[in-house]
Order: structure tokens, then C-alpha cells, then sequence
């Protein structure tokens, strides 16, 4: 019994030194951003400790410590790999900021700050890959011909994207989306089709998007379908 109570003595005594540590914050990035990792602390103060670990194997990556009133000790432990050049610490606060972060950084970060005020924090950053912006062509595989102009009362286009992840491709009819297409995490090309009339004026625009950011491509329906009434020949493509 005696035991027992000493281990659940000691469970309350971490939970208090530390605080909540299953609470996870969520940061969502784009790939060439610097990040900016916020320990709360206002100044580290002589005999403060703070600490930063990366991935679930809690690997040491930075430090921080205050000896005396004068000097501060910055260490970045793991600054080679794909951290080499990237990590800064703020001296005053111990604050971490990845640069120029890449899809490589995603993962888990663990700060523990050790000092009069223990506290612990985690932070799951995502980073996203740089979305491309979407590409309209003519749907060759629909049209009777892609090179010259048709004497059907609809032309079919298609929009695409090359070498995505994490994202959804969709067609939009003014604000209202007509259809959509999404992929997780695979690295592969998305195209959509959509059928239009030659004298359609509506507005149409293909977005590609995830979670943190979009591109939009516009459809020139009067560019890129053109009939043999109208004395044209097919644009090929466009980009906006």
C-alpha cells in the first residue's frame, strides 16, 4: 500500500511540474515558410533550462540555458540532417523558429522549459508541399478533335494538376462547386473534365486547394472552345 501511494504521489507531483502534456497544438504550414515555435516564456532567467525535441523518438534537436546573469548558452544538438541551417532560438525567450521549413519537418515538437515555473508544450506542425496552380486544357479524349474547331454544340475541358498531395481539385459554376476530387497522401496528377456550352456566359474557374491555402484558374470558354460557325480554331490550352 505504501507503494502505492508513493507512485500515485509521484504521477501528481509530474502532472503538476509539467501541466497538461497530452494537449497538442496544431500548426499548419506551407513548405519556404519560417516557423516560429513559442515557449510563453517572457525572459529566461539564470539556472532556466529549455529544451527541444522532434519526433516520437524525442530527439534533441536545441537548447537553451542560463548560467549565470551574463551568458546564455544556445545549443543546437541536432543541427545537422534536415535541420542544418534551419533552427534559430531566441536567447531571451527560448523561442524556436524552423526556416525555410520543408515537408521533411512535419512532425511532433516537444518543449520543456525547467525552471521555477516547470511547464511542458507539443506542437504537431504539418507542412504542406506548394500548391501548383491548375492547368485548363481541351479534353482531347471527349472532343472529336483537339486541334481544330468542332461543330458540336458543347465543349469538353479539363483541368489538371501535377504531382499533389493533401488536396482537393474541384470545378465551380460562379460560387457554387460543380464537381470535386480529392487526394490524401500520394504524390500523383489530378484531372477533372467539364462540359460546357460555346455560348455558355456563365463563369467558371477550377481551384485547387488544402487545408491552409488555394489557386484558381478562370475558363475562357470564348478562347479556348471556339466552333466552325465562329470561323476559329481551337486554342490548344490556358494558363492563369
Amino acid at each position: 500500500m505504501l507503494n502505492a501511494a508513493f507512485l500515485i504521489l509521484r504521477v501528481h507531483f509530474i502532472i503538476c511540474m509539467f501541466g497538461d502534456a497530452d494537449e497538442i497544438k496544431s500548426v499548419l504550414v506551407t513548405e519556404g515558410d519560417s516557423v516560429p515555435l513559442y515557449t510563453d516564456v517572457t525572459e529566461v532567467r539564470e539556472g532556466d533550462q529549455i529544451l527541444w525535441k522532434f519526433g516520437h523518438q524525442r530527439t534533441r534537436i536545441a537548447e537553451i540555458m542560463k548560467r549565470d546573469q551574463i551568458g546564455v548558452n544556445i545549443n543546437f544538438v541536432f543541427n545537422g540532417g534536415i535541420f542544418k541551417d534551419k533552427l534559430q532560438m531566441d536567447k531571451h525567450t527560448g523561442s524556436l523558429t524552423i526556416r525555410n521549413i520543408s515537408t521533411e519537418h512535419t512532425g511532433l515538437y516537444e518543449l520543456t522549459v525547467i525552471s521555477e515555473k516547470n511547464s511542458m508544450k507539443r506542437f504537431n506542425v504539418i507542412v504542406y508541399s506548394t500548391l501548383p496552380i491548375p492547368f485548363i486544357s481541351i479534353n482531347s479524349l471527349s472532343n472529336s478533335s483537339s486541334s481544330v474547331c468542332s461543330s458540336d454544340s458543347r465543349c469538353s475541358v479539363l483541368c489538371s494538376v501535377l504531382n499533389v498531395s493533401a488536396v482537393s481539385l474541384s470545378w465551380y459554376k460562379g460560387n457554387s462547386v460543380l464537381s470535386s476530387i480529392s487526394v490524401s497522401d500520394l504524390s500523383i496528377s489530378l484531372s477533372l473534365p467539364l462540359e460546357v456550352e460555346y455560348q455558355d456566359k456563365n463563369t467558371y474557374s477550377c481551384v485547387v486547394n488544402n487545408t491552409i491555402t488555394n489557386h484558381t484558374t478562370h475558363l475562357d470558354i470564348e478562347q479556348l472552345c471556339q466552333t466552325c460557325e465562329a470561323g476559329g480554331v481551337n486554342k490548344h490550352n490556358k494558363r492563369m
